[in-house]
């Protein structure tokens, strides 16, 4: 897993993104296939802002999160982040197996 960390209106120093790193460390448990995430933090006043955008194989997934603190809007990012990669995988099916309804018994 490669992460990009950028800072709009806001450095992004090296404890920050030491903290981006450890808390989306988690996200690469579900897939074996390298992926890339792009994290973009920003101050919107009062907000901190944590926006990610993930490309896993042909797919794009978009996250955002705001709060008052940027460690806060990350912890929510690294939440959301870990959701939508369960429930996109959980949509994958293999088409080479035959995955069918017919098949599987449980039509009708």
């Amino acid at each position: 897993m490669r992460i990009e960390t950028h800072g709009q209106q806001i450095e992004v120093t090296a404890p920050l993104r030491d903290y981006v790193e450890t808390k989306l460390a988690r996200l690469q448990r579900h897939y074996d296939q390298p992926f890339d995430v792009r994290i973009q933090l920003s101050l919107d006043k009062p907000d901190h802002r944590a926006e990610a955008t993930v490309l896993i194989a042909g797919r794009t997934l978009h996250c955002d999160a705001a709060t008052i603190d940027m460690y806060a809007a990350i912890d929510l990012l690294a939440d959301k982040l870990d959701r939508a990669l369960m429930k996109h995988k959980s949509k994958q099916v293999d088409h080479h197996r035959g995955e069918s309804l017919a098949r599987s018994g449980e039509f009708g």
